[in-house]
Order: C-alpha cells, then structure tokens, then sequence
C-alpha cells in the first residue's frame, strides 16, 4: 500500500515537470514566432529554425543599436507658460477696455506689468482671477508682478516631461523602430533604447528637434541690419515685436533679420497633419493642414492682412515669409532648401507634436551589430564552457546523482528561456552573465543536498531514509540562500537601468526555477530511481 502511494506520487511529480517544462518550451517557440513575425518581410512565414532564433529579445548590447539618456530643460516649459500667461493677460485686458503699460519678463517665471493712472485695477484683479489663477501678484512701483506658484511650477516641469516622452514615442513610432523603449528617469530625464538604428545621426536630429511652428504676421524684414529695424521704432523694440532670423541656407554669408508680431496666428498645436510635397517649381516642402479652431484663426488673420507678408517660424528661426495674396482657410506650405529625407522628416515630427522643453544629451552609446554579435558568440561560449566544466565535475564527483544534478541543470537552461520569453524579457550581455550564475547557485543547491545525503549515510542510515533527510535538511537553507539573492536582485531590478535591469530579471527567474529544480526535479528524479526498489545496498553519491 505505502509503495502504491509512493508510486502514484512520484507519477503526479512527473507529470507536473513534463508540463511546466513542455509549457516553456512552448512559450518560447510561441513567442518566437511571433518575435519573428513583426520583423518579416520574405514571402510565406517564419520557419522554426527562425522563431528558435527570435524567441528572447535581446538588448542593445548583442543586438546593436543607440542607447541615449536625455535631459528635458523644463526651464523652457515654464518660460513658455510665462509668455502665454502674459499674452493671456494683454488679450483679455484689450477685450475689457483696460490700458496696461510695457510688460517685462525679470526672469523665467515672472513678469511685470506697467499699470496707468486710467486703469480700472479693480477689473484688472477680477480678470486676473479668472484667467491667472496659478499665479500670485504683488504691486511695486506702479507695475504689478505675476510670479508663478510653486506648486504650478512643479506641475508644468513634470508634465513637460511626461508630454516630452509621449513625442518622442509619437516620432519613433512614425519612424518604424521596431521594439523601442522610452522610459522616463528621475524626475527630468528620458531613457531612449532603439535597436537595429543604421542611422544614429539622423535619429537623434528626429528625436531633438522641437519642430515647434508658429506663424507670425511680419512688420518689417528682411535686413541684415537689425538696427535698420529697429529705427522705424525709435531704435526701440516694441514689447508687441521681435526680432527672428532667417534658418541660414547653403552658401549664405550674413544673417537675415524679420522684425515680427510676438503673437501667434497660429502654432504646431493647431495642426491636424502634414507631409513632404514636391513644389511646382521644383524643390521639396512640407504642406500642413490645420484643425476647426486653427483654421478659424488662420482665415481671419489672412483675410484681415491681404498683401502683408506672413512669417513660417520652426524653432526660433524663419523658414520663409511669403505674401498673404488672398484669405486662406486650413492649409499651408513649408518652403526651404529641403532634401527629400529632410522633408519627410520634418512632416514626421510635426505630426507627431512640438517639444514642449528643449533636450539635452547626457549620455549616448552606440553599439553596431557586428559587436553584439561578437558578444554572443562569446557569451555563449563562456555559458556553455562553464556548463560543461560543471557537468563533468560533478559527474566524476557524485557519480550518478552528480548526472541527476546534470539533467536538472539542462531543464532549469530550458525553463529560464521559456520564462524570459513568456515574460518579454530582454537578454542582454551582463543577462548572460545572470545565466551563468543561475547555474553556480542551482549547482551549490545540489552540492547542499548531496552532502546532506552523505552525512546521513556516514551516520548510518539508511538510503533511502538519507536521501529523505538529505533534501529535509538542506532545504530551508537552500531557500535562505536564494531568497537572499533575489531580493538584492529586485532592488537591482528597481534602481538599475537598462543592462543592470536585465542581469536582475535574469537572475530572478533563474534562482526561482533552481529552486523548482534542485528541490523538486531532482528529488523526482531520486524517487524513480531508487523508490520501487526493495533494498538498496548504496547510492553512486
């Protein structure tokens, strides 16, 4: 009766292995095939040798690519809400009948307002209630000073970041990268991953650019004498007015100057889409074509401004200034010396939105494919030299349990790919370093039980009752072991970025599959080998 149960026990033990190993085996094939898929472009449909290949992924370091930190300048964010808020300000203030003097910017998130003896100060606090809430005010002087509060300000720097990140998905997803990763660090930086790029320059111009549009009604322009501008207004620039230069073309020798409208007739924001063109009379451009509300605003400023020119601003810096001939209502043309890529590449980011914040280039590391590929080469054979020392050694070591600690080895390999593929996980070069250490602690796992075994032989019991004790005895230190690694690896998981981060996940995975393993499988396989028999004389330990 008691080796009727023992026999139905060790069954349901190799039933539950054939199918947790056989699921990961399909898991990963599984996941190969559809890894394989999304990079197809032959006729028919990924082989098997190909989804083999295809079923972990594999970071920047094997596969080659551009790993970029950035830096989002959040300052830029505040100013830009800083110049809106007093645009704001001077627009409502004109629609009520209220006179405000020149406005001053003292820095990036304040300003000042010069206030008359005729103004009604009573319905300037009530419009600045309504329409400022975020900002305090204080009087000095005759100017009332708009300061930003702190709590908006943190707002508007984390929201820039967060809007940063969603562009720059927006534009590496019109791209075509195949498995990016854009994550935000900290509290103003992005991590940008994109494997397989053959262009990085070109990349990280896409990423940088902030492609913001605005269309400013010109007053005078072009000159290279800015002073030459300046002197139809006393010398003085108007606080209504400024100063933009002409984007510098192929053979220019000397700035161009526009004195512009500050305000906006329009900005990226009203866009609804564009794409390159081919102009009639040769050449490349982009047509934009805008939004209900943009286009309500762009007919009413052209048709109240036939034959005045309207400046195409992008980043700060003229593109063209054609002559408003007639009213136009939702679309427009981007002139320049555009290339064709160049072209496509501006209508990619301005369909994808404007930065909210300039960015900067903190760290940037390029890895080409012929060195991942190197590096797997060598990460494999290092993987597969040291598991060939490891089975050898034990083999002569334990005998025939030291080939039980062998077959469990190669299904905790098996099972960790499976899992690594069933979880998305990236392998990456220090991962494979994870991997060989998986197997160190799954062999110290069988090096515990075994000499647990040995010492109960030595205390003369009996095989049987040594290999029960033996795996009793070793396993709560067993599981000390591991679960103390694994939480450093979560930690590591937590705070690391990129490689470290896929050392962690490979090395959590791997030291709970050992577990399953050196516990569990090779206590199975012990049980079918020596559990149906009457009397063992000694165990090949």
């Amino acid at each position: 009766m008691q080796e009727e149960a023992l026999s139905k026990r060790v069954r349901w033990r190799v039933v539950l292995i054939v199918l947790v190993v056989a699921g990961m085996i399909t898991g990963y094939i599984a996941m190969g095939y559809a890894n394989a898929r999304r990079e197809w472009i032959g006729p028919g449909k990924p082989s098997l040798s190909e989804a083999l290949r295809k079923g972990v992924k594999l970071g920047l370091d094997l596969r080659g690519g551009i790993h970029l930190v950035l830096q989002v300048n959040t300052a830029d964010a505040v100013k830009a809400e800083r110049d809106d808020a007093a645009e704001q300000l001077q627009t409502q203030a004109r629609e009520q009948g209220l006179t405000l003097g020149a406005v001053e910017f003292p820095n990036e998130r304040a300003f000042s307002v010069a206030v008359t003896p005729t103004t009604d100060e009573k319905k300037l606090e009530e419009t600045v209630k309504r329409f400022l809430p975020d900002w305090t005010v204080s009087t000095a002087g005759g100017k009332w000073i708009f300061t930003l509060k702190d709590l908006a300000r943190r707002q508007m720097e984390d929201n820039s970041v967060s809007q940063a990140v969603e562009t720059i998905r927006n534009r590496i997803d019109e791209f075509g990268v195949a498995e990016p990763l854009i994550a935000r660090q900290g509290s103003d930086r992005i991590l940008v991953q994109l494997p397989g790029i053959d262009d990085p320059k070109r990349v990280k111009d896409l990423i940088k650019s902030t492609a913001f549009l605005e269309l400013k009604l010109v007053d005078s322009g072009p000159s290279a004498d800015r002073n030459a501008l300046l002197s139809t207004h006393g010398g003085q620039l108007p606080p209504n007015l400024e100063l933009v230069e002409m984007a510098a073309t192929a053979g220019q020798r000397e700035q161009t100057w526009y004195l512009v409208q500050k305000s906006a007739v329009i900005t990226g924001r009203d866009l609804k889409n564009a794409r390159p063109t081919q102009r009639q009379l040769g050449g490349n451009a982009v047509s934009f074509f805008l939004n209900a509300a943009g286009a309500e605003k762009f007919a009413k400023a052209t048709g109240e401004n036939v034959g005045k020119q309207l400046a195409i601003i992008l980043d700060h810096r003229v593109k063209s200034a054609p002559t408003i001939n007639e009213r136009i209502h939702d679309q427009g043309e981007i002139s320049g010396s555009f290339t064709p890529e160049e072209a496509n590449d501006l209508a990619l980011v301005l369909r994808a939105g404007a930065l909210p914040a300039g960015l900067t280039y903190l760290e940037e590391r390029t890895v080409g494919p012929s060195l991942g590929l190197d590096s797997i080469r060598k990460g494999v054979s290092a993987s597969v030299a040291g598991a060939l020392f490891v089975f050898v050694a034990m083999t002569v070591y334990y005998r025939l349990s030291g080939l039980n600690a062998v077959l469990a080895l190669i299904l905790n390999a098996v099972m960790l790919l499976g899992a690594m593929a069933l979880f998305n996980a990236t392998l990456t070069l220090p991962g494979i370093a994870g991997f060989i250490l998986t197997i160190g602690m799954a062999v110290d796992s069988n090096v515990l039980i075994f000499e647990r075994i040995r010492e109960e032989l030595r205390g003369g019991r009996a095989p049987k009752t040594a290999i029960e004790n033996g795996f009793s005895k070793a396993f709560a230190t067993i599981i000390d072991t591991h679960l103390t690694v694994i939480i450093s690896a979560i930690f590591l998981f937590q705070f690391g970025t990129g490689p470290v981060k896929g050392f962690a996940v490979t090395l959590i995975l791997g030291l709970l599959i050992s577990i399953f393993t050196a516990v569990f499988v090779s206590h199975t396989i012990f049980e079918l080998t020596y559990g149906r028999r009457q009397h063992i004389d000694a165990l090949s330990i």
